[in-house]
Parts: C-alpha cells; sequence; structure tokens
C-alpha cells in the first residue's frame, strides 16, 4: 500500500461536498509537483487513499539528512512544560520490592521520554516518614533488640533484624521509638537510594512528609482552599467540598482528633509542589489507587482551578514467574523478592526491560527464564546484539579501511535498506508518541522492530566490501545511524548499549 498514505481526500469530501476520489486525483497531482523526482508514483486505493511509492532520490535525501543533522534528533514540543513526576514513593519500612521496580522503571523511563521530547522535568520520591506505619516500624526494630516478636502490625522481615543490630551497635534505646523510627527511616532511604542508583534510576528530589508538618504546609494548603470557599468544618473534623468538583463524597483533611489524614497530608504536599512553579504534575500510583485520583483531582481544581494539570498513572501488578509459579511480595511478611535481588538475578538491562515492554495498564508476568537467556527469544538481548553487531561493522570497516563518506543509498537501493531508513526516520515521532500518551512501551516495540529490520538489512546486505560505486559507504554510515538510534532508544528505557556480546 505504498510507502506512505493518506485519507485527506476523504476526510475533505463532506466540507467540499464532492467524490473523494476526484478529491484524491487533484491531491496526487499536487503532491507529485511537490516532491518531483523523490517520488515514483501514486495510487489512489478504494474509496480515496492516496498511497505514496517514494524512489530511490527520497530515501537517500533522507537518509543523508539524518546522518548530517545527528541521527535520532528529537524536536522540542512547541509549549514545553514544567512537568515533576513523583514515582514509586514506597514507605519507607522496608526494602524496594520488584513491585517498586516496575514503578521505577515506569517514572524514570517516562521521565526520560518527556525530556527528550523538550519539556522540564523533576523527578521527586515522596517519603512517607510519619503516620502509624513508621510507628509500627519503629515497635518492630525495638522488638527485636530485646528479642521479642514484632507486633501484630508491625514488620517480620529478616531486615529488620539486621536494623535492630545495627540501632544496638550504634547506642539506641529500645525503648525511645522516636529515635529509632527516624533513624530507621533514615537507613532505609539510604538503602532504597542505593536501590534505585543500582537500578539505573538517580532521584533529583527526596520529599520528606515530616516537612509538611515542620513547614507549615498543611495548615497553608488547607487556608488556601478555604479562603476559595471549598473547605468546612462539620462534627470538629475539618472537610474538603470534594463533591464541588465531581466525587461521589467529601473528603477528611484533620479528624475530629487533630490528627492530620492521608488525603490531608497529600494536599499539602501538592501544594508544594504546586509553589515550586510546576505546570503539570504526575503521579505515578500502584493498582489500588483508583479510588485516590478523582479526590486528588478534585483538590487540585479547588486550589488552583486548574491552573497546574494533575494526571495519575495508574500501575498494575506485577508476577515474578519461573518453571510457571508465581512468587508472592510481602514487605509486612518478610516473604518479599527485593528489586536488588531481582536486579543481581537477571540484570538492571533485562529487568528494566521485562517491566517497561508492556503498558502499564496491564498486569505482566516476568518469565525469569527468559530473561536470563543470552538468545534472540529475549527481547533485550535482542536488541542490544543489533548495536553490538553494528558496532563489530564498523571496527571491522575501519580496520579495512571503509570509509562513511559519500552518498547513501546510492541507487537503486535494496528493499531491505528502504525498510530500515523508514523505520530509523520514525524515531522523533515514536518519542513524541510515547510522550503524549505515557507509554514507554512504545520504545521497547519501536526498538524491537528498528534491530529487526538492522538484522533484516544486514542479511540481504553486504556492508564491508560492497560493490558499486559509494554503496559500502553508504551502508557503513547507514549503520552508524541504526546504531545512534538503536542506542538513544535503549537510553530513553534506561538500557544499556553494549559495543561487544
Amino acid at each position: 500500500m505504498g510507502d506512505y498514505s493518506t485519507n485527506a481526500a476523504m476526510m475533505l469530501a463532506k466540507p467540499l461536498g464532492r467524490p473523494p476520489r476526484e478529491i484524491a486525483a487533484e491531491l496526487a497531482t499536487s503532491i507529485e509537483e511537490e516532491l518531483g523526482d523523490a517520488l515514483e508514483k501514486t495510487e489512489i486505493a478504494g474509496p480515496g487513499f492516496i498511497n505514496l511509492f517514494l524512489g530511490d532520490a527520497w530515501y537517500r535525501e533522507a537518509a543523508a539528512a539524518m546522518a548530517s543533522t545527528g541521527a535520532a534528533a528529537v524536536p522540542p514540543v512547541p509549549e514545553s512544560e514544567r512537568i515533576i513526576v513523583e514515582f514509586v514513593s514506597a514507605n519507607p519500612t522496608g526494602p524496594l520490592t520488584a513491585a517498586s521496580g516496575r514503578h521505577a522503571a515506569y517514572g524514570d523511563s517516562l521521565s526520560r521520554i518527556l525530556r527528550a521530547a523538550g519539556n522540564a522535568i523533576t523527578t521527586e520520591y515522596y517519603v512517607n516518614d510519619g503516620g502509624t506505619q513508621v510507628e509500627n516500624f519503629a515497635a518492630s526494630i525495638a522488638a527485636r533488640m530485646t528479642g521479642d516478636e514484632p507486633p501484630e502490625d508491625g514488620y517480620k522481615g529478616t531486615y529488620v533484624n539486621e536494623l535492630a543490630e545495627r540501632a544496638k551497635a550504634e547506642g539506641h534505646e529500645p525503648a525511645d521509638l522516636e529515635r529509632l523510627a527516624r533513624t530507621g527511616v533514615a537507613w532505609m532511604v539510604e538503602g532504597i537510594r542505593g536501590s534505585l542508583e543500582n537500578f539505573g534510576v538517580e532521584m533529583d528530589d527526596f520529599f520528606s512528609e515530616r516537612s509538611l508538618y515542620e513547614d507549615n504546609l498543611v495548615d497553608r494548603g488547607i487556608e488556601r482552599m478555604r479562603e476559595a470557599g471549598h473547605v468546612f468544618d462539620d462534627d470538629g473534623a475539618v472537610w474538603l467540598r470534594t463533591t464541588d468538583f465531581g466525587d461521589d463524597k467529601d473528603r477528611v483533611l484533620i479528624r475530629s482528633s487533630g490528627e492530620v489524614t492521608y488525603f490531608g497530608a497529600d494536599v499539602a504536599y501538592h501544594v508544594d509542589k504546586i509553589e515550586r512553579g510546576h505546570d503539570r504534575l504526575i503521579d505515578v500510583l500502584g493498582a489500588d489507587h483508583h479510588g485516590y485520583v478523582p479526590r486528588m483531582a478534585a483538590a487540585m481544581e479547588a486550589l488552583e482551578g486548574g491552573k497546574a494539570e494533575f494526571e495519575a498513572q495508574i500501575m498494575q501488578l506485577i508476577h515474578l514467574v519461573e518453571g510457571g509459579q508465581r512468587t508472592k511480595m510481602s514487605k509486612r511478611a518478610g516473604d518479599i523478592v527485593t528489586l536488588d535481588e531481582l536486579t543481581e538475578d537477571i540484570g538492571a538491562d533485562a529487568a528494566r526491560w521485562f517491566l517497561l515492554q508492556r503498558s502499564h495498564n496491564q498486569t505482566i508476568d516476568l518469565d525469569l527464564d527468559l530473561a536470563r537467556s543470552q538468545s534472540s527469544e529475549n527481547p533485550v538481548y535482542y536488541v542490544q546484539y543489533a548495536h553490538a553487531r553494528i558496532q563489530s561493522i564498523l571496527r571491522k570497516a575501519a580496520e579495512e579501511g571503509g570509509e562513511a563518506d559519500g552518498d547513501i543509498l546510492a541507487a537503486p537501493a535494496d528493499p531491505s535498506e528502504k525498510a530500515l531508513v523508514s523505520k530509523l526516520l520514525e524515531f522523533p515521532g515514536q518519542v513524541h508518541e510515547a510522550a503524549e500518551k505515557r507509554a514507554p512501551h512504545r520504545i521497547c516495540a519501536y526498538a524491537s522492530e528498528t534491530a529487526a529490520a538492522f538484522h533484516a538489512f544486514y542479511r540481504d546486505c553486504q556492508v564491508v566490501g560492497a560493490e558499486g560505486e559509494g554503496v559500502e559507504a553508504a551502508r557503513i554510515q547507514l549503520c552508524g545511524v541504526t546504531a545512534e538510534t538503536i542506542r538513544q532508544s535503549l537510553a530513553l528505557l534506561g538500557i544499556s548499549a553494549p559495543d561487544r556480546m
């Protein structure tokens, strides 16, 4: 159906009041005049599709343009935004699990893609270092320090024993739960930061929930909404009238006991995000947060009247599969697979790929056996191998004195060369599409397709020593453009592009 096609004639038929095929004939003539020798032919198909068949000259010019301007160059969006992407934000009461790794891979890759599209990005981890779960965490450490079992709502993982031993060695008292809470959380955040960095994720900021109270952000946020008429008092509690903005019921910000609710603290946190000057707030949330989204969207509307855009990306579950068996993960019970263990087992590159290759809206089964394998069946290995193979070709070309100068794809071009050029030209559009749809998995698919196009090209076309004037140089240069595109695609996923495998 051609190299490209358009349904413009059918879209114009109604407003122009003319048959679409008649309009298509006029458009085809105009296109032929505009593209000249670059166009081999046009063809009108069906009710009015126009199929374009491009000639060798067009591919030659397109490939040359990529080589001269830099392959994988992505033009910025017309209106860039200051975006804060908050992700992972797992409670600092245990090590990051493999499930948190999906949040980390998605949030980090999405941030890279949004930045590549021309936006100013800040990444942030919200540290829940207050509340009941931290009290239970401190009580669990204290219990292990004295040889007792953690409380029923406490944490029983072996990491708690290690924290207890460290606390005793540093002179902590089991009775000083406040100090244990602060110190234990600090140690966990230190470990979390290390796990993320080992996974290829470097957060710009770690935001402490405690600072919301210390900096009076809770009261400030509530006062802003009260001035706008959206906060009211009832039965001693402070409420946000979220029903004004489509929520199914109003929400409590401060209980009658004076305790700030989780929602109240989160509203204050988003007040701070707004005050830092962000245009868009993206929260990457767990699968159990569907009910949270409308109330937070309502709070954002009450805070800003829509001036700062809020959006939530809901992650679905991950199951680790080995030998057909799924592994369960729980911080409290201690029966967990940590992110560090997953990274050590299959490597950060494979882990990130397998956590990103499906839409975040889908539950995934991560096949550990496949992720460990070094074969073309393993998709990340397949893509990385394409890059390594190209580097081997370029090294061989350099050793034999091959040149990468001259006209790319000296005519006649092989069909697999054309297919590869077409795929490379898609990269900027794929980045913008992935950014717009918040869909890093699209880059996984694109990288796989590009690797497949290259492998087909390499199968069909000799590179070093190719016969014909300018053909070797053209193909060497095309290999370089392909390598850069694959490298940039993998970089958007936070995955390395090895030169040797």
